[in-house]
């Protein structure tokens, strides 16, 4: 009788070898941003998640649902002793590319972590006992499987039982809202126990109170970059617990001080001032340090009396453009005081999009089948009974005459208008779109009458008019391939550094995993606050499993010798107590009631 190899296993003293351990990781890699699949299932969700948030705010649900003490003491030791100390790690735009996310993840969880500045001066820091996730835990859109794949397996191999599961607290990110914040609220306001931290919240905002009269407040902005009346009430009873000396450290999902200045026409009116009304109102000028991510890089702003505006999205996410006008300084006095990468190296890097073609394949393919549409036809009826090759005006008029030319062409320019960036205004929206629409419709024109140039005189050796119009159409299929996207590529590269439009575009198309950060904070004995941002010029590309006991599970390979360790961005900013006045909030209305919210929770609360 034959003997099953799955028999074999079940035999008495008969073991089958474990699986071998894969040599590489086998993580995600960056989001192709430009693929049509990805586009369409981005922006069905958006569309989804945008309807369905502002019919059914989960926030509301939870604040009923989720009682949640009012704050996490992280003040003092289990032992109810009072901290002398504490670090904290603040990560923001991660769960993206394995080789990007990792390489934070594996430095954030690292034990101890040496860090050189430009001066050459070495600091010595330590893991945090809590790490926070700024917004955008995932990429492209939220699931129960991308953040396992693209977030959690990430810092399970980075940690690796080096040390003890920080405690860990996540503010969601407009990523985080596109499944309705169903997969966050599992994932992070649960319990759950990962092998990589220990979640603590119970709802979508919180609130953490540090050593030494220090606060971090978390919030949920929604896909409406707004509060909702229970938060805002959350927020104030926390307010009432404070000193008139404490501070506070405010985590938004997004940098308001410079959306409202690159995108003067995206203003909501009165909804704009909720995040205003939580700062100006209920916290005031309490709030030394304003963190967010949302763009995908590092700036620092700071004004006179030393409060500092960060934005330190750097934890995974492509790369974001760090030149764009207007927000070196605003009316508040808060003055770009560092940018990562520097201003001349993002204008540089703008330049790949020269290469979208290669970049981007699948979008590639697509625009090549867009432009086999647009000539197919007037490319066949050109070649039919063609003896020579013909001029760019029978070209114009066999496209004038080809009614589905027409209506494609008409359906290039309007998705060009809806693609155009509106933060000039609508008349630049439209202007700049039929432009871009126009450039593509010229060159397809261009690349029919070449491609009938081509095909003519060949026209009299295909005795079967099918196989020349086949032709005709791999050419035009090729062309389309390599010309629409260089057209997409030129108009981001011409709108970034030109007219200071299309940041996100234009540098989600390139999918850079380098110039990453993100911000480990050391609060020390004297109630001085520490901000190191790290940063990584290059991610490291190869990695091999770690041999020590001390090791994570992946390592990077020496071979790979382009990859540079993390350093300092710039030398450790220093935030005192006494740095920020100490001026009570200004009068405002009472919030909203009615919200079950655990004022006298048991211990390690307020």
């Amino acid at each position: 009788m034959a003997v099953r190899a799955s028999d074999v296993s079940r035999m008495p003293g008969r073991r089958t070898r474990p699986a071998p351990l894969p040599e590489t990781p086998q993580g995600k890699p960056m989001v192709s941003w430009f693929d049509p699949a990805v586009l369409v299932k981005s922006g069905l969700k958006a569309l989804l998640s945008g309807t369905f948030g502002r019919q059914a705010d989960r926030r509301l649900l939870d604040a009923v649902s989720q009682p949640q003490k009012l704050a996490f003491d992280y003040s003092v030791d289990d032992s109810r002793h009072p901290r002398e100390e504490l670090w904290l790690d603040y990560v923001s735009d991660l769960g993206d590319g394995w080789d990007s996310t990792y390489a934070v993840a594996s430095t954030v969880m690292a034990p101890e972590l040496e860090l050189t500045d430009d001066t050459g001066k070495t600091h010595v820091t330590r893991g945090g006992d809590v790490l926070v996730f700024g917004g955008d835990e995932v990429y492209p859109t939220a699931s129960v499987a991308e953040y396992q794949a693209r977030t959690v397996v990430p810092y399970e191999d980075a940690l690796n039982r080096r040390r003890h599961r920080p405690h860990l607290f996540a503010v969601p990110g407009n990523h985080d809202w596109y499944d309705g914040l169903v997969s966050f609220t599992r994932l992070f306001c649960q319990g759950r126990l990962s092998s990589g931290w220990r979640t603590q919240q119970r709802r979508s905002y919180f609130a953490l109170r540090l050593p030494h009269g220090w606060w971090l407040l978390g919030t949920d902005m929604q896909l409406e970059s707004d509060l909702d009346a229970p938060q805002v009430r959350f927020f104030q009873k926390v307010a009432a617990c404070m000193e008139e000396t404490d501070r506070v450290i405010l985590c938004n999902a997004e940098p308001d001080w410079i959306k409202q200045q690159v995108m003067p026409h995206a203003g909501r009116g009165f909804l704009d001032n909720n995040i205003d009304f939580l700062e100006r109102k209920v916290l005031g000028k309490r709030v030394s340090v304003f963190l967010a991510g949302d763009l995908h890089h590092y700036r620092r702003h700071e004004d006179a009396d030393g409060r500092q505006k960060i934005v330190a999205g750097g934890g995974g996410a492509f790369l974001h453009p760090t030149h764009l006008p207007k927000v070196d300084q605003r009316p508040g006095g808060f003055v770009q005081q560092a940018c990562f990468p520097p201003k001349q190296t993002s204008q540089r890097l703008a330049w790949r999009n020269l290469l979208f073609p290669v970049i981007n394949p699948w979008f590639s393919a697509f625009m090549g089948v867009v432009y086999t549409l647009l000539g197919w036809g007037v490319a066949a009826n050109l070649n039919e009974g063609a003896l020579g090759a013909p001029s760019f005006r029978e070209v114009i008029n066999a496209a004038l005459q080809s009614t589905g030319s027409l209506v494609l062409g008409a359906g290039v320019v309007l998705g060009t208008v809806a693609f155009a960036d509106g933060r000039r205004g609508p008349h630049w929206k439209k202007a700049a779109g039929v432009m871009h629409g126009v450039a593509h419709l010229a060159v397809a024109l261009l690349l029919t009458w070449g491609v009938s140039a081509v095909a003519a005189p060949l026209a009299a050796e295909f005795q079967w008019s099918l196989r020349r119009d086949l032709f005709s159409g791999l050419l035009l299929l090729g062309g389309g391939a390599l010309l629409g996207p260089l057209v997409v590529g030129a108009y981001l590269l011409l709108s970034l550094n030109v007219f200071s439009c299309h940041p996100n575009e234009a540098f989600s198309s390139l999918s850079i995993p380098d110039w990453k950060n993100f911000l480990r904070l050391h609060f020390d004995a004297e109630g001085q606050l520490t901000v190191y941002p790290v940063g990584f010029r290059r991610v490291p590309r190869k990695w091999k499993r770690g041999s020590g006991p001390e090791d994570p599970v992946w390592v990077p390979d020496p071979a790979d010798t382009r990859a540079t360790p993390p350093r300092l961005i710039e030398p450790p900013i220093v935030i005192g107590r006494t740095k920020a006045l100490p001026v009570k909030p200004e009068a405002g209305p009472p919030g909203p009631t009615g919200v079950m919210v655990d004022e006298h929770p048991p211990g390690g609360a307020v």
